[in-house]
């Protein structure tokens, strides 16, 4: 994959399911990011737009060599997220009234990636919870093309 030690520029479809106490919600954008390569990782970076303020929260998703993930997303509140395939794990959520400790526990992840042309898809379906408390069930859906 040459050229991402630079960065190359990408187009990110990322389509999000959540169903939190019964109700299901869908979220869907595309955005243009970028990815590239720091040692065995690669890093996909981009810009998430809320709907209802319009504000952009930065947002990074490290797919580790091992095919582990971390999902970082930065605002008012700061969420990091790791998956691992059929583990739980400990995250952290940073809210401006605290640090809450919850975990992730990843049923699937699955990540292909191409070259010639550049794509690639991400598929996480976690659960997230609090203590033993589950707070939802979600989906990632991400694909992206150079």
């Amino acid at each position: 994959m040459a050229g991402l030690n630079n960065g190359i520029p990408i187009e990110i479809h990322l389509e999000t399911f959540i169903e939190q106490e019964g109700e299901k919600t869908h979220l869907a954008f595309d955005e243009p990011g970028q990815i590239f390569k720091m040692g065995d990782s690669l890093y996909l970076r981009y810009q998430e737009k809320n709907k209802e303020t319009g504000k952009k929260s930065p947002v990074t998703m490290k797919i580790d060599g091992d095919g582990n993930v971390l999902l970082t997303r930065s605002s008012e509140s700061e969420m990091r997220l790791r998956f691992a395939n059929g583990k739980r794990i400990e995250a952290r959520y940073r809210t401006p009234y605290g640090l809450f400790p919850i975990e992730t526990v990843t049923p699937f992840l699955e990540i292909e990636l191409q070259e010639g042309p550049l794509a690639g898809r991400v598929n996480i379906d976690y659960q997230l919870f609090a203590g033993e408390q589950l707070i939802g069930n979600y989906k990632i859906r991400l694909q992206f093309t150079a």
